[in-house]
């Protein structure tokens, strides 16, 4: 009787286990398809694209939407898939700046950047990430997947334009894909990078959302971003711990701007420290009083200005 005893405690606690494991595993797909997936985040305030004047960056966006684009076209790098982007050309340039937009955003989101960049005087590249905008693809890569487009986003500037010399420049998730991309193998007219609030590592921030928005427990939160991470390795091809732009940036070593709003919460302002000290080349930090997350060029549109200007000129003269 015992042993029939014991054997029954044993299957309902393999039951229970394995009904534990099924949960995470079920509750892995949902928060994938939550993050990795392209469409409605409720945790993501569309970018509006009508002007209004009190807008503190109205005139860098009412420029770039009155202005004809060029339409330029590449294939993935991985995936057999289009991505799009607006190519606007600055009298006779020989400086080009590739805008990288952030998470669930499109280039047109990046408009008052564009504006901001024609005035100093560069041509100005922006594409849609993969699965973005009107870029096709089927999965977000935050910037890990996406640095081998934008390889070929840089090659195919300096086809057109060989001596061309060239800005990597990105928000949020397109930061993270400049320091991402800041550690490939890149060719000499690479100038200069300039990101603004993006983030770590690709685990870290999905860790940092997890507490941030569902403020979820330590203990569900670990296994269930290891099975959100396993499902991403089979599906996007990486696990969300290879995601580093820390491990990038230590074999950067051009001219690098961090940007980072004071008040950032969404992608928290400690992580541009770590981003800092981890670039081996000329670098220079600007951690910008009172601004939220992508926010800081409103906050404070003309010491923006300035800071970009400043450092643009000491290494793109």
């Amino acid at each position: 009787m015992k042993i029939i005893k014991n054997k029954k405690i044993y299957q309902v606690l393999l039951t229970i286990l394995l009904l534990v494991i099924a949960a995470f595993v079920g509750a892995g797909f949902y928060f994938f398809n939550v993050a990795c997936v392209p469409g409605h985040k409720s945790f993501i305030k569309p970018n509006s694209t009508v002007l209004k004047r009190k807008d503190p960056l109205y005139s860098q966006k009412k420029w770039y939407y009155d202005h004809a684009k060029q339409k330029w076209y590449i294939t993935a790098a991985s995936g057999n898939f289009k991505l799009d982007a607006n190519y606007l050309a600055y009298k006779k340039s020989n400086k080009t700046v590739i805008i990288l937009h952030g998470y669930m955003n499109n280039k047109d989101s990046m408009a008052a950047y564009a504006g901001l960049f024609h005035g100093l005087g560069y041509n100005l590249l922006l594409p849609d990430a993969r699965s973005h905008g009107q870029s096709q693809g089927k999965y977000i890569g935050y910037g890990w997947v996406e640095k081998a487009d934008v390889v070929k986003w840089i090659n195919q500037v300096l086809k057109r334009q060989p001596h061309q010399k060239i800005v990597l420049f990105g928000v949020s998730m397109g930061a993270a894909t400049a320091m991402m991309t800041s550690g490939e193998k890149l060719p000499q007219q690479v100038k200069a990078i300039i990101e603004d609030c993006g983030y770590s590592n690709v685990k870290a921030e999905i860790e940092h959302e997890a507490q941030d928005l569902y403020h979820m427990p330590v203990v569900p939160r670990v296994p269930l971003v290891e099975i959100l991470s396993g499902i991403n390795r089979v599906k996007v091809g990486y696990f969300l711990n290879d995601g580093s732009a820390v491990n990038q940036l230590k074999h950067n070593y051009r001219p690098t701007l961090f940007i980072h709003g004071s008040r950032d919460t969404f992608v928290p302002t400690e992580m541009v420290y770590e981003n800092y000290r981890a670039s081996q080349g000329p670098k220079e930090l600007w951690v910008v009083p009172g601004a939220k997350h992508a926010k800081s060029f409103a906050t404070h549109p003309q010491a923006y200005r300035q800071h970009v200007e400043k450092f643009l000129h000491k290494y793109l003269p």
